[in-house]
């Protein structure tokens, strides 16, 4: 029996790249998988795969940055598999991130904070009831950015600490519902890391004191499906960070 068996999971931005793995090993743990990304056509994909592996899973196209399709994907979810248990707020617009303090605008900040910590929160709200009192499950994705200051970044770093504010103060409230609400800020190769690392000629041996990149598959969708699982329980509100040793002592 898998760790996640007969668990409902939603997963957000799970066409590719770290929401893909996560959503394929929820599967491959037991998990019904609700796969989420903006185009029917990159959701049957990994849906296809999650299938012919063996797993069991949805496609629903969801555009986060829209309140109805949040409020639809959950709908849809709940009526194909009758609950939900496990939220992986994980979708992000990779279009407006950079900016500097000076010339950031409201409208790249707001590009931001709608596909972050709004739309978590729009998730962790419709999904709340269904989780209440049943040992739910909210992983939302931030990132160490927000942590160091990185110069450049004004818009990704607020939006990606508003989800872990969001995280921690979800903690508290919903901890007695018997809700966790944990946050994972990942180092892996995705493709608007690669961007990241190409455009500033950042070597890994350099970064991390593991001297390589994080794999989405093997590095962060376990720490994901810990999260998911009773395995973790006892521990809610906190900052999980793969990042192979980048932030060490920064998450306590």
């Amino acid at each position: 029996m898998g760790r996640l068996e007969n668990k409902v999971a939603i997963v957000t931005g799970a066409s590719r790249g770290i929401g893909r793995s996560v959503a394929k090993r929820f599967a491959a743990e037991g998990a019904k998988v609700a796969v989420l990304s903006r185009t029917d056509e990159a959701v049957q994909k990994v849906v296809d795969e999650i299938r012919a592996a063996g797993g069991e899973a949805i496609g629903i196209a969801c555009d986060v940055t829209e309140p109805d399709q949040i409020s639809a994907a959950v709908k849809h979810t709940v009526e194909a598999y009758g609950t939900v248990d496990i939220l992986v707020n994980n979708a992000m617009d990779v279009t407006t991130t950079m900016g500097t303090a000076l010339d950031t605008t409201i409208d790249m900040l707001t590009a931001q904070m709608k596909g972050g910590p709004f739309a978590h929160m729009l998730f962790m709200q419709a999904c709340y009831p269904y989780m209440k009192g049943r040992g739910g499950r909210v992983i939302n994705f931030a990132s160490s950015v927000g942590f160091i200051g990185k110069e450049g970044y004004v818009p990704y770093a607020v939006a990606k600490e508003g989800v872990r504010a969001l995280t921690r103060v979800a903690a508290r409230e919903w901890a007695r519902d018997e809700i966790t609400v944990n946050t994972v800020c990942p180092v892996a190769i995705t493709d608007s890391f690669e961007t990241a690392v190409a455009e500033n000629d950042w070597d890994p041996g350099d970064l991390f004191p593991i001297p390589r990149m994080g794999s989405p598959d093997k590095d962060i969708a376990p720490v994901v499906v810990f999260l998911a699982s009773e395995d973790s329980a006892y521990m809610t509100g906190y900052s999980f960070m793969p990042d192979g040793g980048f932030m060490i002592d920064a998450a306590r």
